[in-house]
């Protein structure tokens, strides 16, 4: 009987780490409430995860710079986070790695004071933005290139989340900032001016959805980010196709629940995502190109390959998932 005790407590020893391990729940993590998060939300409130074998679950770590810490913390494993935040830790030494995207574009509108009516009568003005070095930042400084307003014309400072902003802009403390569906509603009922979609603007493409993790992560475990990657994408192309799931995630995850502006949200970004979920390369580098300019004292490496592991994707389409997933033979 006693042998027995001994027996079943070396086994214990031996197997429950093992265990433990193998029921190990990984996080990924979004970074607010703008419809462009539906590719994380998607494959975990659809089922995808599962159905996968990624037994994982989806936080919110409030912005890129946030995120990107947790990653390299250890608290969370990867993040949906934006290009130029990503590029400036990769370029400072992090252990980090983009590995797909979903969203090529910036998904924001300027949106203003309802006496600023066009591009001009910014300059001079207060603009909020959500983090230094975020892309909100970055988008609001190609927008002023793109309409020949100097930097230096105009005061640029964190003004926090989209909920800030709009209270900001509600009390004249900011003049404009950038903001996406469904902010964009809340801000124009409040009586702002959307003065210009970013999309519109040329030479702003930029991606905004990147998915990362410690590139010593994805070495080590290739197979569970393999995993992963199949059901951002199967859940980002659901989202895309299936309108009724589509609103639900949105009705779910957005703490906007008017029907009209979820429909909108979601018909904003369905025909917005990429897929396959890559990276634009084009829109990297001008991301590195922006970030070069706008450091000048630092030096930045424009090789793609420092920043981009896109090898999991590639070996997806090699063996026919996304064709199998949208159907075509």
């Amino acid at each position: 009987m006693m042998f027995g005790k001994r027996l079943s407590f070396v086994f214990l020893l031996l197997f429950l780490p093992v265990k433990l391990l193998a029921q190990e729940t990984y996080l990924v993590a979004y970074a607010g409430f703008a419809g462009f998060q539906a590719p994380v939300w998607a494959p975990k409130d659809l089922g995808l995860f599962s159905k996968y074998g990624f037994n994982g679950d989806v936080v919110l770590v409030p912005g890129s710079v946030r995120q990107i810490q947790a990653v390299l913390g250890g608290s969370i494993h990867l993040a949906q986070i934006d290009a130029a935040t990503g590029i400036n830790a990769i370029n400072q030494g992090a252990d980090l790695v983009m590995m797909s995207g979903t969203l090529n574009h910036f998904p924001y509108s300027f949106v203003t004071q309802k006496d600023i009516r066009k591009p001009e009568d910014v300059a001079g003005k207060k603009i909020g933005i959500l983090a230094v070095g975020g892309a909100t930042e970055t988008a609001t400084f190609l927008a002023l290139k793109a309409w020949g307003i100097s930097r230096q014309s105009v005061t640029i400072f964190p003004a926090g989340d989209s909920a800030a902003r709009i209270a900001a802009l509600s009390t004249r403390a900011i003049d404009g900032t950038m903001l996406s569906y469904p902010d964009i509603n809340e801000a124009l009922r409040l009586g702002m001016h959307e003065l210009v979609k970013m999309p519109d603007v040329k030479g702003t493409s930029f991606p905004m959805n990147v998915m990362v993790a410690r590139r010593s992560f994805v070495e080590k475990h290739r197979d569970l980010v393999k995993r992963f990657q199949q059901a951002y994408a199967d859940g980002t192309y659901q989202f895309m196709t299936n309108r009724e799931k589509g609103l639900a995630v949105l009705s779910k995850r957005l703490r906007f629940k008017n029907p009209k502006g979820l429909e909108e949200t979601y018909d904003y970004f369905a025909r917005s995502f990429a897929m396959p979920t890559r990276v634009s390369q084009d829109g990297l580098r001008n991301t590195l190109e922006i970030i070069a300019q706008r450091t000048p004292a630092v030096k930045i490496d424009m090789n793609i390959a420092k920043y981009l592991d896109e090898s999991i994707v590639d070996e997806l389409e090699r063996e026919g998932f996304f064709k199998r997933l949208l159907g075509k033979n």
